[in-house]
């Protein structure tokens, strides 16, 4: 009998120490589930913030970007009819060209005239006219060339009277005033045809426009506004270019009229020197 009471003894104190065990146990379970459920709740909610966000940025409306100078033409140069506004886009062209080539032979033709005539005075005062000569072939524009003519008809036995060497002086500044000229003609030209193909656009627009109103046999501003638009753009083109011309052609003027200054001081100059030099009949 207390062989049966010590079993039952040994058996209810190994139920009562195995159950704190057991129920430590499944605390430390419940809580690893508990963590293992956040950590999957926290990874579902950032893969959800992931694919809403792209959707968050679609259903936000673009931002257009401002169009270039570039583009803004482009699209303006198509709307206007693209023949006439090729014909304007060749008037400019065609025109800078002509201002390009008269500003660089322009360039090119400016000297010191002060100085390149002190130069020659000095040769002609030690009576070194053939090194004159040489030295105004090589030297560019029209001051060179005309004081060269004076040179050579200096330098000769039967054109070196005072009356020969101004009239030749004055033939070759016509003449060099003739090439500084050269081309002119074209720019202004080209300034002229720039708004009369505008305006002759603007002539076909209205055109377009009146025969759109007797399709639609209506008069409203849709209608009209296509052939409108037209119009006025290729107006607006042709003006633009006339107006870019016009800078640069006064621009290559001023340029000749200076150069016909130095050219009229270079004159009295060389005249003043021919006449003090002994080679010079008087």
């Amino acid at each position: 009998m207390k062989k049966y009471f010590a079993i039952v003894a040994m058996v209810a104190a190994f139920s009562f120490g195995m159950t704190p065990s057991v129920m430590a146990q499944d605390e430390v379970a419940e809580e690893a589930t508990e963590q293992v459920d956040s950590v999957a709740e926290e990874a579902t909610d950032s893969v959800a913030a992931e694919e809403a966000a792209p959707a968050v940025e679609e259903t936000v409306a673009p931002v257009e970007e401002e169009e270039g100078l570039h583009k803004t033409l482009k699209t303006k140069f198509i709307e206007g009819n693209a023949g006439f506004m090729s014909l304007v886009a060749i008037a400019l062209v065609l025109g800078l060209a002509f201002c390009i080539e008269r500003v660089i032979y322009l360039t090119l033709a400016q000297v010191n005239t002060r100085k390149f005539l002190a130069a020659l005075a000095e040769k002609v005062k030690a009576n070194k006219v053939d090194e004159a000569i040489e030295y105004c072939a090589g030297t560019r524009g029209p001051v060179a060339q005309i004081s060269k003519k004076a040179m050579q008809c200096l330098a000769s036995d039967d054109q070196n009277d005072i009356a020969t060497i101004e009239r030749s002086i004055n033939i070759e500044a016509e003449v060099q005033g003739a090439y500084l000229e050269e081309n002119c003609s074209w720019i202004t030209l080209f300034i002229a045809m720039a708004p009369s193909l505008g305006f002759l656009g603007t002539v076909i627009g209205m055109v377009q426009a009146f025969d759109d109103i007797e399709r639609a046999g209506d008069i409203s501003p849709t209608v009209v506004a296509g052939g409108m638009k037209v119009a006025l753009i290729t107006t607006i083109f042709g003006i633009v270019v006339a107006l870019i011309l016009q800078v640069f052609y006064n621009y290559v003027l001023s340029r000749v009229e200076a150069l016909n200054s130095n050219m009229e001081e270079a004159a009295m100059g060389l005249l003043d020197m021919c006449v003090k030099s002994p080679k010079c009949k008087k």
